[in-house]
């Protein structure tokens, strides 16, 4: 197969956008089951776990290539299908949020990592507590924010709404129009 940065011919990829609680790995999980391929998981939680401290804006950048490097190392090993529980559109959101910037490299990547699909979560499930989670409050404003980011760069994208089994639905007969 021929590699490009990111991507292999024929290959196809789902970024999974949202909020915080909103089904993210839960839905990557069930997929990538549901068609016998990988997932890549999010690394900022394997990142933060491993943390002494609360994560400054260094660790974004920590966090970004983490997820990079994840995403193409799980590549080779996907079946037609790598499904990507988060992207950097998420790390780009969170560090203008919380620091008021972004790095310029992310914000390159980001035109540079090319998905077939984003499947954007919406907040209508419970907020489930996490001690690395932060807004349960700012959940609609994050939604917001990310379909903005997904309209402004015309990202092909459906949002994904009701209960996970609707979800999943969802989710596999978008995907099946890709393949």
């Amino acid at each position: 197969m021929e590699k490009n940065p990111g991507t292999f011919k024929d290959l196809r990829k789902i970024a999974i956008v949202g909020p915080e609680s909103t089904g993210k790995s839960t839905l990557a999980e069930m997929l990538a089951k549901y068609y016998n391929t990988c997932w890549v998981k999010e690394y900022a939680r394997e990142y933060i776990d491993n943390l002494r401290v609360p994560y400054q804006k260094k660790d974004l950048d920590w966090i970004a290539r983490g997820q990079v490097q994840a995403e193409d190392d799980l590549i080779g090993s996907a079946n037609g299908i790598l499904i990507c529980d988060t992207n950097l559109i998420i790390i780009k959101v969170w560090s203008e949020y919380k620091y008021g910037s972004c790095e310029d490299w992310i914000l390159e990547e980001i035109n540079n990592r090319k998905y077939d699909l984003h499947l954007l979560t919406y907040i209508d499930i419970p907020w489930q507590d996490d001690p690395q989670r932060e807004h349960p409050d700012k959940r609609e404003y994050f939604y917001s924010i990310y379909k903005e980011e997904l309209d402004s760069r015309r990202l092909r994208y459906v949002e994904i709404k009701g209960t996970m089994d609707e979800r999943f639905q969802l989710a596999v007969s978008e995907i099946n129009t890709l393949l």
